[in-house]
């Protein structure tokens, strides 16, 4: 017999004994997928950029024109000014405004993609998504769409201030200091009334 022939067939069992592979990484949560989805779809805008454009050179100007090139994929109609609907909640028909990306999507958006810069190896102080520019933009986008639905943010502001001033309203404050001294119980026996 060959070495090579009883060799492997003696040695099998002990090849048998391989550890078994690593098991696979626990799947992505759904922020995690979302987030990656969205990384590499600005990886690839930036390549089709034309000219195309590298991550180091990206500005918070490039993020805008990419929240606005977005803007063609979103699934919410914004009224413009001169529309009839401009302004109603919920308007009666149909009208030509174009369909958007709604703020509350670009908000997420940026912030995905924010974290995403980071986790890539890019410097905090250097995030074109935490661009004051970016900010300006998001907060524009938010105070028009809702000027374009009647339903100001500013609104929803008061009533939880109204709703916080409600509960403290409800919990009648602490009767004064001397009132409290005065119908306070009496101290147990055996023990000294504090001083004051």
């Amino acid at each position: 017999m060959e070495s090579g022939e009883g060799g492997g067939s003696s040695s099998s069992p002990a090849a048998d004994k391989t550890a078994p592979p690593p098991p696979p990484p626990p799947p992505l949560s759904r922020y995690e997928s979302q987030k990656r989805r969205d990384w590499n779809t600005f990886l690839q805008y930036l390549r089709n950029h034309k000219p195309p454009l590298t991550l180091a050179r990206c500005s918070g100007a490039h993020v805008i024109e990419f929240l606005k090139y977005l803007d063609q994929f979103g699934k919410t109609k914004v009224h413009e000014a001169g529309c009839a609907f401009f302004g109603q909640p919920n308007p009666p028909a149909s009208c030509a405004c174009l369909f958007r990306q709604a703020w509350g999507s670009l908000d997420a958006l940026i912030g995905r993609l924010r974290a995403a810069f980071e986790e890539n190896g890019g410097l905090p102080d250097s995030n074109p998504f935490a661009a004051r520019p970016v900010r300006i933009y998001l907060r524009e986008v938010r105070e028009n769409q809702a000027k374009a639905r009647g339903i100001p943010y500013e609104k929803k502001k008061r009533k939880r201030a109204a709703a916080v001033a409600g509960e403290s309203s409800s919990n009648p404050p602490p009767p004064p200091a001397t009132a409290a001294s005065s119908s306070a119980p009496d101290p147990p026996a055996g023990s000294s009334p504090s001083v004051s």
